[in-house]
């Protein structure tokens, strides 16, 4: 009898855990068949989203009215400031410093005496000589102290014309076919990161460096600024071509397939349609479209991997849904009040 109640007991356990497997099962498969319908079709993409309703699948996108705009081509270098006109100052004889009249930074005009050299040897006398400043300008490098023995090949000091200032850049060698003066540059110095200086090209050097395998340009600031400084560091920002008249789009609004490239046009209906189109020139990650797309069109920017020919959208650009549908009810109703 013992042995009969144990095997009773054992029976209920075993049916009361049946019972517990089968009731979680049950409530499983809810959560999950009910999580299923929620998520939507897999393998959509983060910019889009699908909402099923009266049978058809609508994808979110974003989009871009296309207009015919200019693309300004460029080379980005660097470069140094310089003075436009800068003279090195030497002494018409040789001999040691005896007197010097100028200190860095000092406004010198042509003609100004800046040192004395005495050329006198020991047991001999001569008159000191006077060194002359051969330009107006100022003094942009230390002056020789006295006592310094000098030649004249030495020089005493160097006077630049610090109120117009010139940049001095290098520009690869794959460029040179589209260097010519008059192209507009933007110029940076690190004393002033966020200021940009406007500067024009004055001169192009006639050859190209062997050893650089760049062309040395000269540029000209638009506007004397006192802020930019002989010998500073520049950034320079050369605009060499224009592309015109054609629409632009950013390029990963395209989808490729082979060599081809396609664009999804937005249709009245809340539509799309696939179109090729053929590329040009790409700046930055904005590129010409030279056929299969014009002005006013409103194209696919995001979401367009998710698309197929006559998928229904539903444009929500800068957050706001912009269904076509809706407007054109809205218009007729407003037409016929």
């Amino acid at each position: 009898m013992k042995i009969a109640g144990k095997e009773i007991r054992k029976s209920h356990f075993v049916a009361v855990v049946a019972l517990g497997v089968t009731v979680f099962a049950v409530v499983f498969a809810t959560i999950s068949s009910k999580n299923a319908k929620n998520a939507g079709p897999a393998g959509m993409g983060a910019g889009a989203r699908r909402m099923r309703g009266g049978g058809n699948t609508v994808v979110s996108v974003k989009t871009m009215e296309l207009a015919v705009t200019t693309l300004h081509g460029y080379v980005s270098t660097n470069g140094e400031v310089e003075s436009q006109n800068s003279v090195s100052v030497f002494p018409d004889m040789g001999g040691k410093v005896i007197s010097t009249n100028v200190v860095l930074g000092s406004v010198v005009k042509k003609g100004d005496i800046i040192a004395y050299v005495d050329p006198s040897e020991p047991g001999s006398s001569y008159r000191s000589s006077p060194v002359y400043a051969p330009i107006s300008g100022s003094i942009i490098s230390t002056p020789l102290k006295n006592g310094t023995k000098v030649t004249t090949s030495t020089a005493v000091a160097t006077i630049g014309d610090i109120k117009n200032l010139q940049v001095t850049a290098n520009v690869p060698e794959r460029y040179v076919s589209v260097l010519k003066t008059g192209l507009k540059a933007n110029v940076k110095v690190e004393a002033y990161p966020d200021v940009v200086f406007e500067a024009t090209v004055s001169r192009v050097s006639p050859v190209v460096d062997s050893t650089s395998r760049t062309k040395e340009v000269v540029l000209t600031f638009d506007k004397i600024d006192p802020r930019v400084n002989a010998g500073m560091f520049a950034k320079v920002i050369l605009y060499t071509e224009d592309y015109t008249d054609c629409v632009v789009m950013p390029v990963d609004a395209l989808v490729q397939n082979g060599d081809d490239y396609y664009a999804y046009i937005v249709n009245d209906d809340s539509t799309v349609k696939k179109q090729k189109v053929t590329l040009g020139k790409s700046v930055d990650g904005v590129v010409q479209i030279t056929s299969g797309l014009e002005s006013g069109l409103r194209v696919v920017t995001q979401g367009q991997t998710s698309l197929a020919e006559g998928s229904k959208i539903l444009d929500i650009t800068n957050g706001v849904q912009q269904s076509n549908e809706k407007e054109k009810s809205f218009g007729s109703k407003r037409k016929g009040e």
